[in-house]
This record gives structure tokens, sequence and C-alpha cells, in this order.
């Protein structure tokens, strides 16, 4: 990982919510390390209004937020991806395409908070939720030590998304 900006490619099945935060979180918290992009296997074709309203709150930059497919980063011309990582268990088991320049991959799986149902505020949280457990994985990212070896890397980044992490499991 020499001293250039890393492309992050963060994926979910329909990319309107925990993609989508992954993607402002590490543009954040990659402090120009780290350009992140966000896509989905069969998007939705919205961004999820309380995920923007959550990013709105913290501050992040939500105006080019848009649901995706992966197949615009497999595309010729596409920008090469350094890191490619699921963040829902549906798109892990997807086949995914081949991405140019070999990407390290990683799964991070993180519950859904689209799925969430009942009240605003009950909805709010499970995005506040997601919000957080990505939050402190991406904090964790960013600080991968860039003079290691591909496979200690690409050991690091696997192991950041199989942190216990309390919020998840009671979410889930």
């Amino acid at each position: 990982m020499e001293n250039r900006i890393h492309n992050v490619l963060f994926l979910c099945t329909g990319n309107s919510a925990r993609s989508i935060l992954a993607e402002a979180l590490i543009d954040h918290w990659g402090r120009g390390r780290f350009k992140g992009y966000s896509a989905g296997s069969f998007p939705r074709g919205e961004v999820h209004p309380l995920a923007i309203k959550l990013l709105s709150q913290f501050g992040m930059p939500t105006e080019n937020m848009r649901s995706k497919s992966w197949d615009e980063f497999a595309a010729p011309g596409a920008p090469v991806m350094d890191f490619v990582i699921t963040v829902c268990n549906q798109a892990a088991g997807e086949t995914c395409p081949i991405w140019p320049g070999r990407p390290i991959t990683a799964h991070w799986g993180v519950p859904d908070p689209a799925a969430a149902t009942g009240r605003e505020a009950l909805r709010m949280l499970a995005f506040r939720d997601a919000f957080s457990m990505l939050e402190r994985r991406i904090k964790l990212f960013v600080d991968v030590k860039p003079h290691q070896e591909r496979r200690d890397i690409e050991r690091n980044v696997r192991e950041i998304g199989l942190l216990d992490d309390a919020s998840a499991e009671e979410s889930a």
C-alpha cells in the first residue's frame, strides 16, 4: 500500500444503505488516502432516505450518492479497485464480476438497516447501528500499515470483518 489514493468498493445487493454509508465513511476517515465507491448486484435505483438523513446529520456529503450496479466497476474505463468489500451476506455469496487489478477482497457483514420496521425513530436506530459498526471497521481499515506484505494486508482487512460487535449482535 504505497503512498497513493487507494480505491475501495463496498458491495451490497441493493446499494441503498450499508454500502452507501461505507462509501461516505471511507471518504471521510480515509484522509485523502482512500476513495470510496459503492455498488450493488441488484441495485434498488435509489438511496434509502434514512441513509441520506443520517449522513447529512454527520455533515457528510450526499449530493453525489446514487444506487448503481456493480457492472459499472467491471466495465472498461472504470476506476481500478484496490479493495472490494462486501457488507451484506447475500452479496458475499453471489458470483461477482472479474475485477480489474486484482483487488484485495473481504467480507464485513452488517445487519441491513433498510429491513428495520416500525416508527422512523426505530428504523433510524438501525441505521445508526449499521453506521457505527461500519465506522469502527473503517477506522481500523485506514490504519492498516502500508509497508506490509500483500498477504498480511489481506489477513488484516479480512479480520476486521470478523470483529465481535455487540451492537450488531443486538440488532441481528
